[in-house]
């Protein structure tokens, strides 16, 4: 490709499995088209993590300082120690539990005290590789977009933190799961997870200058487009929703994409106003147990960041050949 192309990234949330996100930015980001460049980066929940981790990683150093950062962190988020493992096994076990339909009495976060500390502790590894005060300064003209996606449970709409309004705060509520940890206050509102909301933000990153509206749009997605087979136990109707409900919000800001290439390919959209997006989407495609989603084990986190590394290396290949 001999003219830059402008690339915007969209990390789709999903709890653990978002460290095969990790592995696709690292391989993106250690093997870069010196022809692109990236004016935009999105997450939600576990993908938030990883698009704050690259941006940074970019804003503060390069790509091969964005594809540090984002696999540190997935070290320092795994599992470390005995009582540790402890607690991701009895996670993992409810969960998995709970997807079967077994009987299970239910905690509210407020009355967890694992809730506070888990939520406690991811902060702080966010925080030993961010320096979150440093943000606003990095926001220049040329930086990419960060984006992070939450839900404002008191307007009861969804609301994005872009560039020096992502705080620790905001990565927090982004990844704050209901039925594990408290919703974060921000700005005289409760925020949960994004997963409610866009998952994973789109909208923003489109709506830049005409000079940086995104030529390709990389969707990193974690929960499965296709299945095969109908779902018949609890635990695989419970799989299947989860993964749909995750990818709703997805496919609705792909398909309005889509809608207007189309408009302008047919001259119903000027082509001096308007240009079309290339949407390419770098798939996961395992369909792993609801339940593995909170498995923080070392073993697991590393499988993941090999499958994002292969996919993303299979994903390169193909672009440069087309």
């Amino acid at each position: 490709m001999s003219e830059q192309t402008n690339v915007a990234i969209a990390c789709q949330g999903g709890g653990s499995h978002t460290a095969f996100t990790a592995g696709v930015l690292a391989q993106c980001f250690e093997n870069w088209d010196d022809d692109c460049e990236l004016v935009g980066i999105s997450g939600t929940s576990g993908g938030a993590f990883n698009a704050l981790a690259a941006w940074y990683g970019l804003v503060t150093g390069d790509e091969a300082k964005a594809a540090d950062i984002v696999t540190d962190i997935w070290a320092d988020i795994a599992v470390d120690g005995p009582a540790d493992r402890a607690t991701n096994n009895w996670l993992t076990t409810l969960s998995r539990f709970e997807g079967a339909g077994l009987p299970l009495a239910r905690v509210s976060p407020y009355q967890n005290p694992w809730s506070k500390m888990g939520k406690e502790r991811i902060g702080s590894i966010l925080e030993r590789h961010v320096d979150f005060a440093d943000i606003p300064g990095y926001c220049e003209r040329t930086a990419p977009e960060l984006v992070v996606g939450t839900v404002n449970i008191n307007a009861g709409v969804f609301e994005t933190f872009t560039n020096e309004d992502v705080t620790v705060e905001a990565v927090l509520a982004s990844a704050a799961v209901p039925t594990l940890f408290e919703a974060v206050k921000i700005n005289g509102h409760y925020h949960w997870d994004g997963l409610f909301s866009q998952n994973p933000p789109i909208y923003d990153l489109m709506h830049q200058s005409p000079e940086r509206k995104p030529d390709e749009l990389w969707v990193i997605q974690i929960n499965p487009q296709e299945l095969e087979g109908e779902p018949t136990s609890l635990n695989e109707i419970t799989n299947r929703r989860n993964e749909l409900s995750g990818n709703i919000s997805l496919n609705q800001e792909l398909r309005f994409i889509e809608r207007v290439n189309d408009w302008v390919e047919s001259g119903r959209l000027p082509t001096d106003e308007f240009s079309t997006t290339e949407i390419h989407r770098i798939q996961m495609g395992q369909g792993y147990d609801a339940s593995t989603k909170l498995d923080r084990d070392p073993a697991f986190i590393e499988e993941l960041l090999t499958s994002g590394r292969d996919k993303a290396a299979a994903f390169l290949d193909e672009r440069a050949e087309s």
